[in-house]
Order: structure tokens, then sequence, then C-alpha cells
């Protein structure tokens, strides 16, 4: 895989040589194959895997949730390096580690970056072609010390305004939050991988989409998904759903989700956005 199919940016840092750690949140799903690409690819990687307690009874699905990623934030908090964290469900594209970071590597305002986005909406693109953005999901993203620093107190903000019981759509509110304490959020040019899980039923019964999926890939998925997996034609399965990904995306684009119309005139450089979003969708991958 050459580089130029996560363009833009052109940039040499590669992800191999910038992160300092991976974590994998992971309950009772199994990690090996995940963690065997990860390592495959260069990158230290690790498992953290939540042990359930007594006190746990009650607790939400998304505030369990939101408990495994903040075990991952004080890990991060605790290292000047950058830290990639991983739902067990997620899987990256062939090449992953070689793929370029996106956003600049000495930037110290950078708060996290989505490598997986859903829903995702850009802000403005930097002349090296970095695209400060917006997306909910946790599945996959790279976050510095500042960052876990904010999102331990978005943790404890959530537990306090909403409680443990309670669902909360958390992770879609990671943007404004980080914001609001000077920092900038980044998403990559195509997703760096998908996210593989079968669809959430706590989604669902809350109004939301029960599964989310990747709109456009830098590259063919590493590993089978698992919504693939257990398909009476799992290659079949798998273009179908990614076939709905990207004509959802492609949607997304045309109808002004992807880059509203308000940030297009307000912009300083209109038509660089327009570049981004549109050239990003222009791939045969799926």
């Amino acid at each position: 895989m050459t580089l130029n199919k996560a363009e833009p940016p052109f940039s040499s840092a590669q992800l191999a040589t910038c992160i300092g750690q991976v974590f994998i949140l992971a309950y009772q799903e199994s990690t090996e194959l995940l963690e065997k690409a990860i390592a495959n690819e260069g990158l230290p990687v690790e498992v953290l895997r939540q042990q359930h307690q007594p006190d746990y009874r009650d607790f939400s699905p998304s505030y369990l949730c939101l408990l495994n990623h903040q075990s991952a934030w004080k890990r991060a908090l605790q290292t000047q390096q950058l830290t990639l964290i991983v739902e067990a469900d997620f899987v990256p594209v062939v090449g992953f580690g070689a793929l370029p970071l996106p956003f600049k590597a000495t930037q110290p305002d950078m708060g996290i970056t989505w490598l997986y986005t859903c829903a995702p909406q850009i802000y403005s693109v930097s002349a090296e072609g970095y695209a400060e953005g917006y997306s909910t999901s946790m599945v996959a993203y790279i976050v510095a010390p500042r960052g876990a620093e904010a999102l331990l107190a978005l943790a404890e903000t959530t537990r306090q305004q909403v409680g443990e019981t309670r669902y909360s759509a958390w992770d879609s509110g990671v943007d404004k939050f980080l914001r609001s304490h000077g920092l900038k959020n980044y998403i990559p040019f195509r997703n760096y991988g998908e996210h593989g899980g079968k669809p959430n039923p706590e989604h669902r019964q809350h109004g939301l989409s029960a599964a989310h999926r990747a709109d456009v890939l830098c590259d063919r998925l590493l590993l089978r998904p698992a919504y693939a997996t257990d398909a009476t034609y799992p290659q079949l399965q798998l273009r179908w759903v990614r076939l709905q990904a990207r004509c959802k995306g492609i949607a997304r684009l045309m109808s002004g989700k992807f880059l509203r119309v308000k940030v297009l005139r307000q912009s300083s450089v209109p038509l660089k956005l327009l570049q981004f979003a549109i050239r990003r969708q222009l791939t045969s991958t799926l």
C-alpha cells in the first residue's frame, strides 16, 4: 500500500513512528487477531480488559463503556507520547502502521484525532491538509496528554450530570467539550479502519442508528469484520455493508452534512474545504 491512498496530508510522519502506546479496550471479546494485526504494523499494543465489579450491576452499557475508556485516558496521561485507543471490534486497513499522522506531530493543542469516524464533519483544513473536524463514536482515536486530561474531566461531568445507570451519548459531546478547553480535534482524509461490530441494541432503544460504519476507507480491511463472519456468504455481506456505508457517506456529502453550508460560507479557504470533502469520496475502495 502506498501513502497516497491516504492523501492529504502529505506527511512523512507515520503512525508506527509517532504512537507511543496502543490500548485495545475489551470486556469478554476475543482480541488475539487484532493484537497480532496491530503488533505486525510495528505498534506496541496492550489489552485493557474490563473486570466486572459488583457495583457495576446496575450501570448502563454506555457508562461501562465510558469507564473502559477512562482507564485508558488515565494511562495516556502518564506519558508525554501519543496514545492510540481502539475498541475490540475495530478493524484496521492494510498498511495501517504506515499511514500518515492526520495532524502535525509537534502540535501542542491537539486533543483527539479520530482514525475511524462516525457522522463526521469538517470545520477547516490547514495549508498542510490537516482537517479539523467532528466525529462521534470512540472506536479508534489518538489522544495526547492534554486531551486525556480533558476527557477525564468529561467522564466526571458525565457521572455527575447523567449518572452511572442512565444511558448517555457521551461520545457525541467529546468534540465540543475538548474545544471548550482550547483543544483542536482532527479527522483523517479517509478512515484508517472500520467498526466491525454488530449493531448495538442500546442505540436502537434510544432512537439512534443501531449500526455505524466507516463511510470511506484508505484501503481494504486487514481482517474480516464480525458483522460478516457469521453470514452465509461472508464476502458478499462485507461488500454489501461497505457499499451501503459508501452510499451513506456520499449522501451526507451531497446533503451538506459532512461540510455544512454555514461552515463553507464562513471559511477563509472554502475551495480547500470543498476539495477535501469531494476528493475523499473519489476512490474505488469500499
